[in-house]
């Protein structure tokens, strides 16, 4: 199982190219604008706004659908990415069909997940009514204000810490058109500050969301919690794919699934990353597997170790 956060190789059904970062490379022809999904990337040396204005000088930026920001620091001193979203939004007039922004595509060598410095992202979603698909990587910062959004349907966010607030105030939203949402809450050494009450807020808003059909929460490590609280969601019922996966999910976690709401309606369980015994995971496989379930059940090498769980991914 590998779950190290790399560069995308596509993005919102699109292929990602990136636009040069250094002005003497403006001579290289470029990509027609709908055919890729946009990569802007300062390579850690250049200053982002540069890049960005000749962005939208070169690029038909009207038949732009889909934008990922890379690194947007110079000479290795990661800074907040809020200028960067604040500059992008105020220019949303010239993307009019932008459907998919992904936020920091960053690997390890760039700055590690829990580095990454990110901002008030719903800004992106207050300049773009109609964006379809927004993924975040890195929670240090990551803030979130309430609001209702008619058009999003996809949500992930990447992080090895999320902080309490986001996940609170994502509960505290309204996603209509939401089929697919994925949280990696990730452990208290990095910041995940989140505890189950600050999750069942955000599974009630999810059931009020007609069109969800798949629901992530992993990389905790309350996985053992989130399962009992998901045991008990009433959204579960809609969803067609569930994934806890990542996470420091262990026997209590598991026996909490088998015995709340029927999960046999589900295409797949992923529950990868695992610390539940052997006749745990027998039992979850003869209770779904005769009803079509797809299940992902790789364990961690040492499941039995409760005093050194870890999450897939930290730093």
């Amino acid at each position: 199982m590998s779950y190290y956060p790399s560069h995308l190789k596509d993005f919102h059904d699109l292929p990602v190219h990136t636009f040069p970062a250094d002005e003497e490379q403006d001579g290289r022809a470029l990509p027609d604008a709908a055919s890729v999904a946009w990569r802007l990337d300062t390579a850690c040396e250049y200053a982002f706004e540069p890049i960005w204005a000749r962005f939208l000088d070169r690029v038909r930026t009207e038949d732009v659908t889909a934008l990922v920001i890379g690194p947007w620091w110079e000479d290795w001193s990661a800074s907040g990415i809020d200028p960067v979203l604040e500059l992008i939004a105020s220019d949303a007039h010239r993307l009019p069909h932008l459907r998919g922004v992904f936020l920091a595509d960053v690997e390890s060598e760039e700055t590690e997940l829990s580095w990454i410095i990110q901002g008030e992202v719903t800004r992106l979603l207050r300049a773009w009514p109609g964006l379809r698909e927004l993924g975040v990587r890195g929670g240090e910062h990551l803030a979130v204000e309430p609001l209702r959004h008619d058009g999003l349907r996809d949500l992930w966010i990447e992080s090895g810490g999320l902080p309490a607030a986001p996940v609170r105030a994502l509960g505290a939203c309204e996603f209509p058109a939401l089929e697919r949402i994925e949280l990696w809450l990730g452990t208290s050494w990095y910041g995940g500050e989140c505890t189950p009450e600050d999750v069942d807020p955000l599974l009630a808003m999810l059931g009020r969301c007609p069109e969800l059909r798949h629901l992530g929460l992993q990389n905790s490590d309350i996985q053992d919690e989130i399962a009992v609280a998901v045991s008990a969601a009433p959204v579960v019922a809609a969803l067609e794919s569930l994934n806890l996966s990542m996470g420091t999910l262990g026997d209590e976690g598991g026996a909490a699934l088998l015995a709340g709401q029927p999960l046999t309606h589900l295409r797949s369980l992923n529950l990868d990353h695992h610390y539940m015994s052997e006749e745990l995971t027998g039992r979850l496989r003869a209770a779904l597997e005769p009803h079509g379930v797809r299940l992902a059940l790789a364990a961690v090498d040492d499941p039995y170790d409760s005093e050194s769980r870890y999450v897939a991914v930290g730093e």
